[in-house]
């Protein structure tokens, strides 16, 4: 009995130290809990992703301080991430829109920073006379040259969080580890109200904080609007990386 040419002629093809995994995360280094949603808790992505933790980048640093001196950091971590097998690279922070252009050309792989990268598409299906808002972690630190980083209009109006109870205050400023799920839930929830009501031509709202998925729902049930945030954008992402295949 011989074996047929296919089967004696399969090549399980190497050179990498992981596998089934393209998709590769840089995380912030912080002790908040990460809940189903959140881009930091591994059941939240329905493919397996590879995480790596970038020593010394608090979200104090890169929301409120700009990053400042971090991007050799993210560069070496991303290059870690390349060499165990990651296809592309994304981040936990989309304040990190600053170093789009560095880690992608510093990798040679695709590489998606940001939620705010998101804005252009979006805008693209509203009708005349709409446009996209943004909920934001911080909106005061959140500059010009974070949405130029994620190609978003300098005019795109914005709501940040930094008012809230309890949301800001345990993500950026640290105050403690533990978090109200239900608080933060209202942060965000009123941060986007504000939003469509100061600026009522908003047509959909994008999240930029990673940690907003989790709210997204309660949001959209509350606006009745469209809302994106970085899931939506890394699925989208990912489906390029591993294209369905259709039986």
């Amino acid at each position: 009995m011989t074996h047929s040419a296919n089967s004696s002629s399969r090549i399980a093809r190497g050179g990498k130290a992981i596998y089934g995994a393209p998709l590769g995360i840089l995380m912030l280094e912080a002790r908040f809990p990460r809940i189903p949603g959140d881009m930091g808790n591994g059941t939240t992505w329905p493919f397996p992703v590879l995480y790596r933790v970038v020593s010394g980048a608090s979200p104090e640093k890169v929301v409120l301080e700009g990053a400042a001196g971090l991007l050799p950091d993210f560069i070496d971590a991303a290059k870690d991430l390349v060499r165990l097998g990651a296809e592309a690279i994304t981040t936990n922070c989309g304040f990190l829109s600053l170093f789009q252009k560095e880690i992608a050309a510093a990798v040679g792989v695709p590489v998606a920073t940001s939620s705010l990268m998101q804005v252009p598409w979006v805008q693209a299906t509203l009708p005349p006379g709409k446009r996209v808002g943004l909920v934001t972690v911080s909106g005061s630190t959140l500059t010009p040259a974070h949405l130029e980083g994620a190609g978003v209009p300098l005019d795109t109006p914005l709501v940040g969080t930094e008012n809230g109870k309890e949301f800001f205050r345990v993500l950026i400023k640290a105050e403690k580890d533990d978090m109200d799920i239900a608080q933060a839930e209202r942060d965000v929830v009123e941060a986007g109200k504000q939003l469509v009501a100061k600026n009522p031509d908003v047509g959909a709202i994008v999240l930029e904080c990673t940690n907003m998925p989790p709210y997204a729902a309660a949001l959209q049930a509350e606006v009745g609007l469209p809302v994106y945030d970085i899931y939506s954008m890394i699925t989208w992402f990912h489906a390029g990386l591993r294209p369905r295949v259709f039986a």
